[in-house]
């Protein structure tokens, strides 16, 4: 791994932004929901920690070690380039493919079963950010295509890209409606017009995470994107109502533990797994 990374790391600032969140949603009362449970609990830090501390480095670590042994002569092979050309090199090879990828697990039911503890939540809130399979971000190819990135010198560019995109996603997951505020002011109409279809809001992700597409508000089979709404948007998957869903969690699939959610498939039972296998037309 390219040792700029070390040097300009961006995880105390994506720490901060994420705490920032954490005392906005406890001075609203948002942060300790009245539905979560214990198992939410253990998934959420169990999770969060696996991804933060095991994850996140070893696939950073992984991909510059082997592009090391394969490919050493392309180590910073592309520092020289634009910064914005850098900046748009992550947009494609992380978020756009993140977004392939997402959407993809929301189509594949085995696939599904890596992220469905992401969706268990009855509940929007930062909590559940990285609240996901233990295996669900190893297998991600952003990550590892951002380690290619970081290899040929583009950490730099890293630091800013993954500081922004953190901000807008904790901000899509938060139980703080901020944009509600927004949508009231006349002169920012246009703004949140172009706004909404570039980011992810809460409005717009909210949708992604609703129990019932039978409230007209709920599109789990759409509004996949995590920086870039606008994939939603290029892509024919987005649907904007600037409402929110009454309920949250997961339709037409049975419960399953938090060992399984976050183990499977290592750990899986029989009855879940039998459940676990919807309609196409109605697997989230």
């Amino acid at each position: 791994m390219d040792t700029t990374l070390s040097v300009h790391n961006p995880t105390l600032i994506v720490a901060a932004i994420f705490l920032a969140f954490v005392l906005l949603e406890l001075a609203c009362s948002a942060f300790r929901q009245s539905r979560s449970l214990r198992r939410d609990l253990l998934i959420e830090i169990v999770g969060s920690s696996l991804l933060l501390a095991v994850t996140f480095p070893l696939v950073m670590w992984l991909s510059g070690t082997v592009l090391q042994h394969l490919v050493p002569q392309l180590k910073g092979a592309l520092v020289g380039i634009p910064w914005i050309a850098g900046f748009v090199l992550f947009l494609l090879l992380d978020d756009m493919t993140q977004y392939w990828w997402h959407r993809l697990t929301h189509r594949v039911p085995a696939l599904y079963a890596l992220h469905r503890a992401h969706h268990s939540a009855p509940y929007m809130s930062i909590r559940i950010v990285y609240r996901n399979n233990s295996f669900y971000y190893l297998l991600m190819p952003g990550l590892w295509l951002s380690g290619t990135l970081i290899y040929l010198g583009l950490a730099p560019v890293y630091y800013v890209y993954l500081i922004l995109k953190m901000t807008v996603i904790f901000g899509a997951h938060s139980s703080i409606a901020w944009d509600d505020k927004l949508y009231g002011v006349r002169a920012l109409r246009p703004l949140l017009w172009l706004l909404e279809r570039t980011l992810s809001t809460p409005s717009t992700h909210s949708a992604h995470h609703g129990l019932s597409a039978d409230d007209g508000i709920t599109h789990y089979k759409g509004n996949f994107g995590n920086l870039l709404f606008f994939w939603d948007i290029l892509f024919g998957t987005a649907k904007i109502t600037r409402r929110r869903p009454q309920a949250y969690g997961i339709e037409h699939l049975a419960a399953a533990s938090w060992r399984e959610e976050l183990f499977w498939p290592l750990v899986r039972t029989r009855r879940v797994a039998r459940a676990a296998q919807p309609e196409p037309e109605v697997a989230q």
